[in-house]
């Protein structure tokens, strides 16, 4: 083990640090869908909208007449076989439990990762906070944004119906 990754380990646990993942996408991407952070049970799995009440996958995979996958490779797999990229708006910050109201000293993502490797047609943001932090930092981006009620389950609105809306503004075509 390298010095520099012991001292970060010890920085994590000492100052409560969390990570969240990089961006999923390919060369294919038309949809970016931008959350907030990773849930305590998104973080337990290790990837995006692991908590099974989350209404995400349901809600996505509900639109292209799918069942939700079961492994991790399976929902990579239908993320770019369906051209849909996913990331979080904050890659690294103190939170407690789940709680989007506990965020603070975050790092927000670098989207020109994602977008200047994918020919992304459109922006969701799913919930209030991935909304806020896009908005403040990234005020002048010129690809149609469209904020969406969160698929949470800390939300209880079932906005299954907008998300398909928003959805067939790019997939009504294929």
């Amino acid at each position: 083990m390298s010095e520099s990754w012991i001292n970060r380990l010890i920085f994590d646990v000492m100052s409560d640090v969390k990570h969240g993942f990089g961006p999923v996408y390919d060369k294919n991407s038309r949809i970016l869908i931008l959350g907030s952070f990773p849930s305590v049970k998104s973080r337990e799995v290790e990837f995006y909208y692991g908590n099974r009440q989350n209404r995400f996958w349901k809600t996505v995979c509900g639109f292209f007449g799918e069942l939700v996958p079961e492994s991790t490779e399976d929902k990579r797999s239908f993320l770019s076989r369906r051209k849909i990229a996913l990331w979080d708006m904050v890659t690294e910050c103190e939170i407690e439990g789940s709680s989007d109201s506990s965020i603070k000293n975050f790092k927000v993502a670098r989207l020109e990762e994602v977008l200047g490797n994918a020919p992304i047609e459109l922006i969701i943001l799913n919930g209030g906070k991935a909304t806020e932090i896009f908005r403040k930092h990234y005020p002048e981006i010129a690809i149609p944004v469209i904020s969406l009620p969160s698929t949470s389950p800390a939300n209880t609105r079932d906005a299954t119906a907008v998300w398909h809306s928003a959805l067939s503004c790019i997939f009504d075509d294929d």
